[in-house]
C-alpha cells in the first residue's frame, strides 16, 4: 500500500508562450519522479482547452501570454474546476500580478528564475491543497497587503460584520484548517462549519480560501 502511495504521479499541464521554456521545464520534470508533464499551451485560450482534454491534477501558467493572460486563464478554469491547482510562474516580480492572480484563484505564485527544488516543492505543496510562494513572492505579498490595508480602493467598500464564530472561523482558515480540524477545534459539525464557509464566501466575494486569507489579511482580521 505504501508504494502505491509512493508511486502517485502529479499530472501537470505547463502555459507559456515561449517554446524554449516549455522545453526546459518538461526536461526538468523528466528527472522528477511523482510529476508528470501531460500537456502544454502557448497561450491561456489553448491552456483551458487542453485541461478540459487532460484533466491534469494541477497547472502552472505563466502569466504574460498571447490571446488570453494567465489570470483571465485562471479565472476560467477555476470556475470550471474549482478544485484546480494553479501556479502562476512569471519573469516579473510585480506586485499587482500577484494580487491579481491570487485574486484569480492561484494557490501558488513563482518566478521563473525560482530553482528546481522550489519549483518541486511547489508542486508537491499546491497538490495537496496548500498554498506556496516563493520567498520573494512572500515578501512582495507582504508590502501589497500593507500598503492596501485600509487606504486602497479595495478597502473603501462597505463595512461587512461577521459575528464572532465567523471571526473564528476565518482565523482558522488563514492558518490552512480542514473543515474537520474547524469543526473540532470548535465543537461544530462539519456540516455547519460549511455552512459557516459558504457564507464567509458570500460576505467576502472570495471564492476559494486564498480570497479568504487575502480579504482576511486587507482588512486586519489576520496577522501573517
Amino acid at each position: 500500500m505504501e508504494k502505491n502511495k509512493v508511486l502517485r504521479v502529479i499530472r501537470v499541464v505547463l502555459a507559456d508562450d515561449h517554446e524554449i521554456f516549455r522545453d526546459g521545464f518538461r526536461v526538468m520534470l523528466k528527472k522528477q519522479p511523482g510529476i508528470e508533464l501531460v500537456g502544454e499551451a502557448g497561450n491561456g485560450q489553448e491552456l483551458i482547452e487542453t485541461v478540459r482534454r487532460l484533466q491534469p491534477d494541477l497547472v502552472v501558467t505563466d502569466i504574460k501570454m498571447p490571446v488570453l493572460d494567465g489570470i483571465e486563464a485562471t479565472k476560467q478554469l477555476i470556475s470550471e474546476h474549482p478544485g484546480m491547482g494553479v501556479i502562476a510562474l512569471s519573469m516579473f516580480d510585480e506586485e499587482t500580478l500577484i494580487m491579481d492572480m491570487l485574486e484569480a484563484g492561484a494557490r501558488g505564485y513563482l518566478l521563473k528564475n525560482a530553482n528546481k527544488k522550489e519549483v518541486f516543492d511547489a508542486i508537491e505543496s499546491v497538490h495537496r491543497g496548500n498554498n506556496y510562494y516563493c520567498n520573494q513572492t512572500s515578501a512582495k505579498l507582504l508590502n501589497l497587503l500593507s500598503k492596501t490595508t485600509g487606504n486602497s480602493s479595495r478597502s473603501k467598500e462597505k463595512k461587512i460584520t461577521f459575528s464572532p464564530k465567523e471571526l473564528q472561523i476565518i482565523e482558522l482558515i488563514c492558518k490552512e484548517s480542514s473543515n474537520k480540524e474547524i469543526a473540532e477545534h470548535i465543537n461544530l459539525t462539519i456540516r455547519t462549519v460549511e455552512k459557516y464557509r459558504e457564507r464567509i464566501h458570500e460576505k467576502t466575494g472570495a471564492k476559494n480560501v486564498v480570497g479568504v486569507v487575502v480579504y482576511a489579511i486587507k482588512n486586519g482580521l489576520h496577522q501573517l
